[in-house]
This record gives structure tokens, sequence and C-alpha cells, in this order.
């Protein structure tokens, strides 16, 4: 039987606040040292075909990759900081992309993986409007990310489309690593099993206790 397409687009937050204390750089670390464990969850599941694409917003928002490339063809290209938080242009043209076509009828439900450290700068809802008012929006399963304190964890939550979900919250290096692991391999394998196809991810996030010589840098 062949595979399923499943789609993974990340959404990052490049504004110049990404770039105080290493944060840019720490999400391209942690980027890249998650794609191996991606791509291992991606092969413990023959029926799906796992294409990962990323899009960038700060003054503007545009695809950081565009094409949806199969996992295990899948690099890093480090993305860099560049203005304001245009969350709702990154919306939209995730909406885009989850129209039918180009997205096809019998992919698995896709997965948007948000990622952001501030307040957003433009019309954000009529772009989660966007994505809400499209098929696969709607079914698709959503993470997010806040980064620090400065981060708008009610946004990040309205964007989860689900009461019952947070975003997960990385106060340090460590912390964002872990929750960048998690949404590419436990998110994916939830994602990606036809038995659950219409569920939201579960309500398990990774837990990351502070060691004794740690402190909240963000």
């Amino acid at each position: 039987m062949a595979s399923r397409p499943a789609h993974f687009i990340w959404m990052l937050d490049c504004s110049g606040s990404m770039g105080v204390n290493g944060k840019i750089g720490e999400l391209n670390f942690a980027i890249r040292e998650a794609i191996p464990e991606m791509q291992q969850a991606a092969q413990s599941n023959p029926a799906a075909s796992l294409l990962v694409r990323a899009i960038s917003f700060a003054s503007g928002a545009s695809w950081h990759i565009q094409e949806p490339t199969p996992v295990d063809r899948f690099t890093w290209e480090d993305v860099h900081t560049y203005g304001a938080t245009d969350m709702g242009a990154a919306f939209r043209m995730a909406a885009a992309a989850l129209q039918t076509p180009p997205m096809p009828q019998r992919a698995l439900p896709p997965v948007l993986a948000l990622v952001s450290d501030g307040q957003p700068t433009d019309d954000w809802r009529s772009g989660l409007r966007a994505i809400d008012d499209t098929p696969w929006g709607k079914r698709a399963v959503r993470v997010a990310v806040a980064i620090g304190d400065d981060a708008d964890k009610s946004m990040l939550k309205e964007f989860l489309g689900n009461p019952e979900l947070e975003p997960l919250l990385a106060k340090n290096p460590r912390q964002l690593a872990a929750a960048i692991r998690w949404m590419s391999t436990a998110v994916v394998k939830e994602a990606s099993a036809p038995k659950i196809e219409d569920a939201t991810p579960a309500n398990v996030s990774p837990v990351v206790p502070l060691a004794k010589d740690e402190t909240d840098i963000w």
C-alpha cells in the first residue's frame, strides 16, 4: 500500500528580539540536532511519508524552505533575524499551502509548528482565520513554543485552537532543545499514525527541570 503524505510546516519567529541572548542561534541548533530523531520517527511509520518545509517571519514572511522535502533528505539552513513580528503574514502563507490543491486529498493531517518569543506586530487574527477557513487548517495538528516571558502566550494558546492545550515554554537553550525535539518526534509520530487521524496532540509536554547550575536566561 502506498504511503500517505504527512506535511510538517515550521513557522519561525525571526524578529530582531530573537537575536537577543542568542535565541536565534539556539533555535537553529535545536532544529538541526532534532533532524536525525525526526527521521527516525518517520521511519517507524512506513504508512506515512513525512514532508518538511519552513516559513520565517519578521518584517513580512517568506518560505525559508518552500518545497515539501522528504525528511530523509531534509537539511537545515540557518534562519536569521530581520525585523518585526509579522506572524499574520506567516499564517496567511501557511493557509495558502493548506488549500486542496496544492495539498493532496489523501494526505494525513498536517502539523503546524509555531515558535515565537514576542508579540505579533500585524493582523495575526485574520491570518489565523485564513488557516481555520481551510479544510486542512481545521484538521491540522498544532503545536507552539513560547521562548521567554515576553512571548504572547495567550495568542499562542489561541493558535492551538484547543482550550485543553498550552504552548510549551522555553526559558533557556536546554528547554528549547527539548521542546523542538518533542515537536519533531512525538508530534510527528502522533500525526502520522492513521488510527488517530482526527486526533489533536496529546496534552503532554517535555518536562525539563532546571539543573542546580541552570538559570532562566530568556
